[in-house]
């Protein structure tokens, strides 16, 4: 197979309309199949037809099944052309094991289209930027406590997440709680195209063909059950290898379970010269709200927000 890596985000999927068609898979970890029935239902109520992967409900080991079936059904959806968006049903691990088993010319030939998902699933941002070159979103997930908990859905999360999947949804900046890092130049308006996702798996695709490269980028980082110690050893590797050298701009989401975060942050990346904003409900916990990664995005030190701007493909530029 032809190796295919582009440089850069170069195209945005379209965003949903009511009867499109939608497909859940499972690229990481195992599946609860009443959180997967819950979630499901909660898509179909927006007027979406939900297809489901045959080997999502599969179990090995930690994993959604084998690696190849995973594999086939993110691939199989992707490549259909009756599918608008292909959702992650959870996260978990495993992600990082498929990217060497993907026809990626394939997948480009199919075009872009949303890929929905976070956490583990980062691994799958950072690829379909690097291989395919299409705008991805970072949002919560139909089978997890978030959407498919037996309470019902977050309202908030799943309100903003209409708001992001929906054509004619706008969706206001997200707003943090501070500004952690003036930066060099004091603040201000940041610029740039946003990158980045789960802390662990930035770290864990050093050395990869997927790894960072924050050079004119607005970074996203955002972490659960990681202690202090385990997220300045990951930044420290992170910044060791480059990649992220010439960032713009940091904005930090959620930090679940991780004691208090934010002094190991200030102090790893205060010396990389970029403001840093925090407090952003991104990631894990509640809310989760969604940001499109490769797309246009605007740090606003003054109000602690990010925004990440959605191009109609359609749209003359």
């Amino acid at each position: 197979m032809e190796e295919r890596i582009t440089r850069g985000v170069t195209s945005f999927p379209r965003r949903l309309r009511p009867g499109d068609r939608v497909a859940l898979v499972a690229p990481a970890g195992p599946v609860d199949p009443e959180r997967l029935a819950r979630g499901r239902d909660l898509l179909a109520g927006l007027g979406l037809e939900v297809v489901i992967g045959d080997h999502v409900l599969e179990r090995e080991w930690f994993l959604a099944g084998s690696d190849a079936g995973r594999a086939a059904d993110l691939q199989e959806a992707w490549c259909d052309p009756g599918v608008a968006a292909v959702i992650c049903a959870r996260g978990g691990y495993g992600t990082t094991r498929l990217l060497d088993l993907l026809d990626w010319d394939a997948m480009a030939a199919a075009g872009p289209k949303i890929l929905l998902g976070s956490s583990d699933i980062t691994a799958l941002h950072r690829a379909f930027a690097h291989r395919l070159g299409v705008v991805t979103l970072f949002g919560p997930m139909p089978a997890t406590a978030l959407l498919g908990g037996p309470e019902g859905p977050d309202q908030v999360t799943f309100a903003h997440l209409k708001e992001v999947l929906f054509e004619g949804g706008r969706p206001g900046p997200i707003v943090g709680d501070r500004l952690l890092v003036p930066g060099r130049a004091g603040g201000g308006v940041i610029r740039g195209p946003v990158v980045g996702g789960n802390l662990a798996l930035l770290a864990a695709l050093c050395g990869t063909p997927y790894e960072l490269r924050a050079e004119g980028c607005v970074v996203l980082l955002e972490d659960v059950t990681e202690e202090p110690y385990r997220i300045d050893r990951m930044l420290t590797q992170l910044r060791q290898a480059g990649c992220l050298d010439g960032a713009l701009g940091f904005a930090l989401g959620s930090w679940v379970e991780c004691g208090d975060p934010l002094p190991v942050l200030a102090e790893r990346l205060a010396p990389l010269g970029a403001p840093v904003i925090a407090g952003l409900p991104v990631g894990h916990g509640a809310p989760q709200l969604c940001v499109w990664m490769g797309a246009d995005g605007t740090i606003v030190t003054e109000s602690y927000s990010l925004t990440s701007m959605f191009r109609d493909p359609r749209a003359a530029p």
